[in-house]
């Protein structure tokens, strides 16, 4: 080949060359410029939350979830047909101490109103963090009587038939998380936990009590893996990955103290629900007395998996302040210091 076209060759491959360096820095700097303009102008996240009033368990509940439910927007449409997985808190149920798990009157209570509304079938499920005798679990929460239904059915999640899925929030360092193959059979996942102090978080409320919903033969009493991956962390991974639709907070009768087993009933008599979890916790925790902001698992979820500013959360029913019940908080706990909300 003679030495002009080997020059014109090279000459070629340099001006190609560049022209691809030239387009490849325009292209980047334009989806660098569209990436701000888009996070610039990503919706505000907004929410509503719903605050019903309960002096105790003999109260008419249905009554008040249902109420709640309008003021949310669900409607009979919504539900009609759908199966519904109600997640209760039945962590260490004991019969003298029933401020520690999900009140079987309030399960009842949602079991009816989701039914009245026209849903096909009702789960309750739990797999609990520290009991691996089901049988004794049921019989010490005082929960036997609701299966008499025959359209409310238990599930045991930690024995369950499981599937293993994607880690969607990646804030830890799972790449997947076994769940129970139930969660595919149903079309709602409800949490209904209780009202909690807790002595690694500051609070258990809705999305810590996704916790429950992981098999205990993968991960242990009390759920180790997921305590040696960050609690925090797995708490954003699971409510990322699994996306539940409702929250309905049992605070009637919560716990204060050294929770979320060891600590003292705490009367507040209210129950709190919405869509998004987060901003129902954020809300449970002001009317405990905590500021959301000072739970690190809320503060990791703001804005991405909901709001927790009170400027972002629309109230309905109740509002916070008129039934703020002031819940004790230990010094000698570290993650109850500092979180007390002025």
């Amino acid at each position: 080949m003679c030495p002009a076209m080997t020059d014109s060759i090279h000459s070629a491959q340099f001006c190609r060359s560049r022209r691809d360096f030239l387009r490849s820095a325009i292209e980047s700097a334009l989806a660098s410029s569209l990436g701000f303009f888009h996070a610039c102008n990503r919706k505000i996240q907004k929410a509503d939350v719903f605050i019903g009033k309960a002096d105790d368990y003999s109260a008419d509940i249905c009554s008040v979830l249902r109420t709640g439910f309008r003021g949310l927007g669900v409607t009979e449409q919504e539900i009609r047909g759908k199966r519904i997985l109600l997640k209760v808190n039945m962590v260490e149920p004991h019969k003298q101490a029933q401020h520690i798990v999900t009140h079987p009157a309030v399960a009842v209570a949602a079991a009816e109103a989701f039914l009245s509304m026209g849903a096909a079938k009702i789960i309750v499920a739990e797999g609990s963090g520290h009991c691996r005798d089901t049988y004794r679990i049921l019989e010490e929460a005082r929960y036997g009587e609701i299966f008499l239904n025959k359209k409310i059915a238990f599930a045991d999640l930690n024995y369950d038939d499981w599937l293993n899925i994607a880690n969607a929030g990646r804030a830890s360092n799972l790449k997947s998380y076994f769940i129970p193959a139930t969660l595919k059979k149903v079309d709602w996942i409800v949490s209904m936990p209780k009202l909690k102090i807790h002595h690694w978080v500051g609070a258990t409320l809705s999305m810590k009590n996704l916790f429950g919903i992981l098999p205990g033969v993968f991960y242990g009493w009390p759920k180790n893996v997921l305590h040696t991956a960050g609690i925090t962390e797995t708490i954003f991974d699971l409510n990322a990955t699994l996306r539940p639709q409702f929250a309905i907070v049992d605070g009637i009768v919560g716990m204060e103290g050294d929770g979320p087993i060891m600590g003292n009933p705490r009367k507040a008599g209210v129950l709190v629900m919405g869509r998004n979890l987060p901003a129902v916790d954020a809300t449970c925790a002001r009317l405990m007395g905590i500021n959301p902001h000072k739970l690190k698992y809320l503060s990791k979820a703001d804005g991405k998996l909901g709001p927790i500013k009170e400027s972002l959360i629309t109230q309905r029913g109740y509002d916070w302040r008129a039934v703020r019940t002031d819940f004790q908080l230990l010094d000698y706990i570290e993650a109850h210091r500092g979180i007390r909300l002025a």
